[in-house]
């Protein structure tokens, strides 16, 4: 049998455009022969709509484009990701479910049995778990259909679990008892870099330990901090990749059931910092094109935040869609202007300098009164901090702009931000990459040419509020620092299982300490693009008020 995988980019609640592009792959499907197509999990409305799902008209207009959708399937059966209504007086309004669709009509409906609750994902709030498992028969062959079901590659839940004991969980072994000829996977499973591998070994390991071969397909695309990179599989029944389709484009395949030739256009593996690099500039994109924003502005610093914000910002917008601002201080090294104006002249973006310190003077003698007596400290530092961001929103407020955040996860994690000025913005692009990895970014932005001025990459960093400040002056090197934020943050560890792998007692004390005060902070931060397994935000709820054990 003859399958065509689609893996597209969606778009939350635009239905008509959702589809547009699911009928004209139908329609492609057909004039290539194949016998069904297969798309992503809740293709019709976007993964993750959240309580867009509790309204009627949402779901009306679901069930609405399902129909419409159906009726383009002539001569060719597809499967399609949509709520659909769940008909019982017991449970949950709504299954998660895959339509099957054949000579024009619903032909029948298979919903997802293990609803995801971990890290950004919050489907039990809104769904009720499937408890038939019947098997769809085409073209004399026997098709289980699974939704995102057998990727449950959340790390914390095989520490709970176990691998042989996550698998007896999943629906999979339910199906493989009817003796399937194949499964076919609908998936909205978003790009994470610690976890990109074990999601793609838990297919291959299925596949062998069922030995049956798996479709997967999965969507490609941002949802504001969801970055969906696509990799859509098809795996024989021995665990080998057959077809592995393209990461955070687009991508349309058919392919032959009964092809047993191995690793057909299979991708060539790339790094982690360039899977980084490409999800971001996708999250960046798409942002905007689905806001219906096109020109961004941020801060020029010459420090290797904003410059890798800003490079990611061109490659994804454009140079002629961004106008940044150089707000020098009285504290701000000559080189750390040039080394921006430099960065601007290479990407052609538009910029503007604004010496601040005029400002800084009027705040100052506006506050003398307050302030007598009292010695420079934080609060005139963050003064400074807080000029700047009102200049951005004054330029992002007159022109359009969205304000790109620059502010990367180790600042984050414990707390060296200032809240209303460096950590305003729409968009967080570097909120869920440790510093160290900033430096990798720029290195890999710089690999054919240097794009990102040397020196910015070269020179220790600092917020430069005031004489010779260094970030080494109040937190650990970030080599040591995000080491420890990422045992304490992505895998949860303790703070004695930490300091047992061998991290100094106070530094990982000091560490953890920062993170948990400064969950206020995060609190008020924009959104942000999510490229690891744990990013702050959605995916990790923390209350603002709570005692931590140590």
């Amino acid at each position: 049998m003859k399958i065509a995988l689609a893996q597209l980019n969606y778009h939350i609640g635009n239905f008509e455009a959702n589809r547009e592009q699911i009928i004209q792959c139908i329609e492609t499907s057909k004039t290539q022969g194949a016998d069904l197509v297969v798309f992503s999990e809740l293709a019709v409305c976007g993964y993750y709509p959240n309580d867009l799902l509790e309204r009627r008209e949402f779901i009306d207009k679901c069930i609405d484009s399902v129909n419409r959708i159906a009726a383009h399937c002539h001569g060719i059966a597809a499967l399609v990701g949509a709520p659909s209504i769940n008909h019982s007086p017991n449970g949950k309004l709504l299954f998660n479910s895959a339509y099957f669709l054949k000579d024009g009509i619903i032909e029948s409906i298979h919903s997802k049995t293990l609803l995801p609750t971990y890290d950004v994902f919050d489907e039990y709030r809104h769904f009720e778990p499937n408890r038939d498992f019947n098997l769809i028969e085409l073209n004399g062959l026997k098709l289980a259909v699974t939704i995102c079901e057998d990727l449950w590659y959340n790390q914390p839940v095989f520490s709970a679990f176990g691998r042989e004991n996550l698998y007896s969980l999943c629906p999979v072994a339910e199906y493989c008892k009817q003796q399937p000829d194949l499964i076919i996977n609908l998936s909205a499973s978003p790009f994470s870099y610690n976890q990109a591998k074990l999601r793609k070994d838990i297919l291959l390991d299925n596949a062998k330990k069922y030995r049956v071969p798996i479709i997967y397909v999965n969507q490609v695309g941002a949802q504001t901090e969801l970055i969906f990179d696509g990799g859509s599989l098809f795996v024989d029944n021995r665990g080998k990749i057959v077809r592995e389709m393209s990461y955070f484009s687009p991508d349309f395949a058919i392919i032959d059931t009964e092809d047993k030739r191995e690793a057909q256009n299979v991708q060539a593996e790339s790094g982690m910092i360039a899977k980084i690099y490409d999800a971001l500039v996708l999250g960046i994109r798409d942002y905007f094109s689905k806001t219906g924003f096109r020109s961004a502005t941020l801060g020029l610093s010459g420090g290797i935040d904003s410059a890798v914000t800003l490079a990611l910002a061109e490659k994804a917008l454009g140079a002629e869609n961004i106008h940044v601002l150089l707000m020098p201080s009285k504290f701000s090294s000559d080189h750390s202007v040039d080394d921006a104006v430099k960065l601007a002249d290479n990407l052609g973006v538009k910029y503007d300098i604004l010496k601040i310190h005029p400002i800084v003077d009027a705040f100052d003698q506006t506050l003398e009164p307050l302030f007598v007596g009292r010695v420079n400290d934080l609060a005139e530092e963050n003064i400074q901090a807080r000029i700047r961001g009102t200049l951005l929103m004054g330029l992002s407020n007159k022109f359009g702009h969205i304000l790109l955040n620059t502010s990367n996860k180790s600042e984050s994690a414990v707390g060296y931000g200032t809240l209303y000025g460096d950590m305003n913005g729409g968009l967080s692009v570097l909120g869920d990459v440790y510093k160290s990895d900033v430096f990798e970014l720029a290195r890999y932005i710089n690999r054919e040419a240097e794009v990102i001025p040397l020196n910015t990459i070269l020179k220790p960093p600092s917020a430069e509020l005031r004489p010779d400040q260094k970030d080494s002056d109040s937190l650990p090197d970030y080599e040591i620092l995000d080491k420890i934020l990422f045992d304490y943050i992505e895998l949860a560890k303790s703070p004695a299982e930490i300091i047992a792998s061998g991290f100094d007692e106070a530094t990982v004390r000091k560490t953890i300490l920062l993170v948990n005060r400064n969950e206020y902070k995060r609190f008020q931060t924009p959104p942000i693009l999510r490229v690891s397994s744990k990013a702050f935000g959605f995916g990790r709820k923390m209350p603002l008020v709570a005692k931590y054990a140590m």
